[in-house]
């Protein structure tokens, strides 16, 4: 399936789950957060389309995203939290999507994904098809935080 496509798929889904448990009357917050993560997700521009840097300050893992279309954005992520969801990717055998690390590292959608876009681009995971991704060496954990401090020390 194409990306856009997989994206508005990932996002019908996601509504479809929000309306029922609504009809239910059991809607959770993890229905609005996956809602809120499929739309985050579709609405994001395709990363030839934007420039993304990182940065780390004040403690914590920052991604600036300048879409050639659209306001700039910026998310952070803790040191405290990119140190757990770097545990969660090496733990995860098989491979991850976001949602895998969210709910085994109980973090909001966004920390998730700041670390895992800074994985990505200093290759300590890679991608594994659609929204899936894989540990690219059997010590994640410790490269993540090798690209953390160095990210850090450039400064």
């Amino acid at each position: 399936m194409l990306p856009y496509l997989q994206k508005l798929h990932d996002v019908l889904n996601a509504a479809e789950a929000a309306l029922a448990a609504r009809e239910a009357e059991m809607l959770t917050s993890d229905e609005w957060d996956a809602l809120a993560h499929a739309v985050a997700a579709a609405t994001e521009p395709p990363p030839a389309e934007r420039d993304e840097t990182f940065t780390v300050e004040d403690g914590a893992l920052v991604r600036r995203v300048v879409p050639r279309k659209g306001q700039p954005y910026e998310h952070r992520c803790p040191q405290e939290a990119f140190e757990a969801i770097a545990a969660a990717a090496e733990e995860a055998a098989g491979g991850f999507v976001l949602d895998d690390l969210r709910r085994a590292t109980k973090l909001p959608w966004t920390q998730v994904a700041v670390a895992v876009a800074f994985l990505k681009e200093r290759g300590c995971v890679v991608p594994a098809g659609g929204r899936k991704h894989a540990a690219a060496s059997t010590c994640v954990y410790e490269d993540a935080m090798t690209e953390y401090h160095a990210l850090h020390e450039e400064k």
